[in-house]
């Protein structure tokens, strides 16, 4: 799409007064420093330049513009990497005035056509452009699809000192040049060119030229072309997150999970370790809680405790005394009216997924003997608290564990050795080293906008099941009917669940049906291999309708380049990217991009051991979090668990049609 902003050459300069007459709206853009202060300690006022306090500013005028312009077109000058301040100043034409002044130049235009051929001189494509120009021009008012704007813009550049300023001035005009923008010096108005550029909505210069709507629109400086989350002239503010700047062009890069048109929210990072992917889920997760999202984390290194904390969120120590997820409690919830509902199926359901909790327990799948055995099982388990077919039976306390093994091992005292094979290698799990995480009733039922599920104190043994149970508890609340907002889960690591075929479909699933419930999934792994070296780990990845690739190993490049069809250009990229650099893919569209953080951002994001060892040194450790631990941390005696589980009702479900009401007694 191209617009173009009026006639280069060929059009008289319009006055060069201030204008008496119309309204004037301003638009000022400062550099990434602040505005210079209105009441400086000195002003010195020379021919090209000021000195306003400790700094040098020198103030220039746009007097040519290119032909043709781009939406975005002005954001180069945005993302100059010193101090700049860009002011555009626009009034609107009356379109009396507008079509007078039109039917005046082209009047001018046609008679030097004339005069040039009565004398057979050579035409001058400038002159000829120009007329082209201003008579499309005038159609477009005619017509009423267009008016017209008198617009100067103003550029103001700070420095330190002399020298650096006449260091910046050069890269200012080189590059307004590659821009084919005329940068003239106010010279001898130095301070008036200042004072244009200051959010005053003054202009003092008066240096202006005309141009068209959909010019000005394309002017519009605070636009950016780059993966926009609306149209990129609409001045609209971005809707998606800030994922950093565009390593190109240097503009910013946004981009919306949740908006509209996406065929999912779920989102894929892939990096060699160092790359930066948990710093970049982390300032993803900052940022859209600013936007009513809400999130739950996989953290298996505890990287976001300090987020966590700072935030106000709940954090979920699994590991810890007293910190368990049962998982044959069933998917009941509570609605807004205090009924509580579950799926007709809620039993059933609950027993195939406890077919693949033992499958990841036992590490790796089970013989059709002893899934049978299992199955029995997992039945009389149930019926031995009480809990059958029948609904008004599900709001009892479910079983555990332990009672799974004892019933495995009675059945293979009586002769089934698939059972007693089975129980064997369950009883680490409720009597030995690992029985804290299944040793009694869960304990915690977590909530809030941000809820951290730290697996760090788990043995390496556990930590693929803990990774389970954590997505099984954040998919009941995620799939809840009656609490429907936009959500985002985060696994981190993910090679720790789909290294086990049983947690690669769990994942999988989650990935097919995140959509429906409002949510998306952020699948974040450092070991490419195991999650492109399986079909369901490719199903994965192929259900992201946003991926992101950070800097790859030289190993897995091959892959990487033939999974997501990359170029010989963005191949080379991502063997070369700094820490924090990557490619950002969303359906046609793929940009590279840096990843930018405040200080206060980078402070709660960062991993770095030297920084927190600094951070520690200054006093500034995580101690304070044992004073604002949740209750979750901390434990609950199994009948307060059970009668928080009731009254909240975390657990989700399916759909409403499919759905019963419990009896309450």
């Amino acid at each position: 799409m191209t617009t173009r902003p009026g006639t280069r050459r060929g059009q008289r300069r319009p006055a060069t007064r201030p204008a008496t007459r119309g309204r004037v709206h301003s638009f000022v853009h400062s550099g990434a420093h602040g505005g210079a202060a209105f009441t400086p300690d000195a002003l010195s006022v020379g021919a090209r330049h000021l000195e306003v306090g400790n700094e040098w500013v020198a103030s220039f005028a746009v007097t040519g513009f290119p032909r043709e312009v781009h939406p975005g077109w002005l954001s180069p000058l945005l993302t100059y990497p010193g101090r700049l301040d860009v002011a555009l100043h626009v009034e609107p034409i009356d379109p009396a005035t507008a079509a007078a002044r039109l039917k005046k130049q082209l009047a001018k235009l046609e008679s030097g056509r004339r005069h040039t051929a009565e004398h057979g001189r050579l035409y001058d494509p400038q002159v000829e452009a120009a007329t082209e120009d201003a008579y499309d021009l005038s159609s477009r008012v005619a017509r009423g699809e267009g008016k017209l704007f008198r617009v100067g813009l103003y550029l103001t550049v700070h420095a330190g000192s002399e020298r650096a300023l006449s260091d910046e001035v050069a890269a200012l005009r080189s590059l307004c040049a590659s821009l084919l923008l005329d940068a003239k010096h106010t010279t001898y108005r130095s301070l008036q060119g200042w004072v244009s550029t200051l959010p005053m909505g003054l202009d003092l210069i008066g240096m202006r030229r005309t141009f068209d709507t959909s010019a000005l629109s394309a002017a519009f400086p605070f636009t950016s072309p780059d993966l926009p989350a609306a149209d990129p002239t609409s001045v609209a503010a971005p809707s998606g997150v800030l994922y950093g700047y565009n390593v190109g062009s240097q503009g910013l890069v946004h981009w919306d999970r949740f908006g509209e048109g996406m065929h999912n929210h779920n989102s894929v990072i892939l990096g060699r370790s160092g790359a930066g992917k948990s710093y970049l889920v982390k300032l993803e997760l900052l940022r859209s809680l600013y936007r009513g999202i809400e999130i739950a984390v996989v953290d298996p290194e505890d990287e976001y405790a300090r987020l966590a904390s700072a935030v106000g969120g709940t954090y979920v120590h699994l590991g810890a005394q007293n910190v368990r997820l049962n998982p044959f409690d069933l998917p009941i919830h509570t609605r807004a009216d205090g009924r509580r509902t579950a799926p007709k199926d809620a039993l059933v359901r609950r027993s195939l997924f406890l077919h693949t909790v033992i499958a990841v327990l036992v590490g790796g799948e089970l013989e059709a003997a002893e899934r049978a055995a299992l199955d029995r099982g997992i039945a009389a388990t149930y019926q031995s608290v009480g809990v059958t077919a029948d609904a008004r039976t599900w709001t009892r306390p479910a079983p555990t564990l332990r009672m799974l093994r004892d019933q495995l091992a009675t059945a293979g005292q009586a002769g089934d050795r698939a059972a007693g094979e089975l129980a064997a290698r369950l009883h680490p799990f409720v009597e030995g080293a690992f029985q804290q995480l299944f040793d009694g009733q869960t304990t915690t039922n977590p909530e809030g906008h941000l809820v951290v599920f730290s697996l760090r104190d788990l043995p390496d043994e556990l930590k693929g099941i803990g990774t389970l149970l954590v997505l099984d508890a954040v998919w009941r609340r995620v799939s809840n009917p009656a609490i429907r907002r936009p959500r985002l889960v985060v696994v981190d690591e993910a090679w720790l669940l789909m290294k086990e075929r049983s947690g690669a479909e769990f994942l999988f699933r989650m990935a097919k049906a995140s959509r429906k419930h409002w949510a998306g999934l952020t699948v974040c792994t450092q070991d490419t291999a195991d999650v492109l070296g399986s079909d369901l780990g490719k199903a994965v990845v192929a259900n992201a309708a946003t991926q992101i690739l950070l800097r790859q190993a030289s190993q897995a490049i091959d892959e990487i380049t033939h999974t997501f069809d990359l170029s010989a250009g963005e191949r080379a990229f991502l063997l070369s990217a700094d820490r924090g650099q990557g490619l950002l893919s969303a359906g046609t569209q793929r940009v590279a991009f840096q990843a930018i953080a405040s200080p206060t951002e980078h402070y709660l994001v960062t991993s770095n051991p030297a920084e927190l060892a600094e951070y520690a040194a200054d006093g500034d450790t995580d101690e304070s979090l044992d004073a604002e631990q949740s209750y979750v941390d901390l434990g609950w005696a199994d009948d307060t668990a059970a009668e928080h589980q009731t009254e909240t009702g975390e657990f989700g479900s399916v759909d409403d049609d499919t759905q019963i009401e419990l009896d309450a007694t």
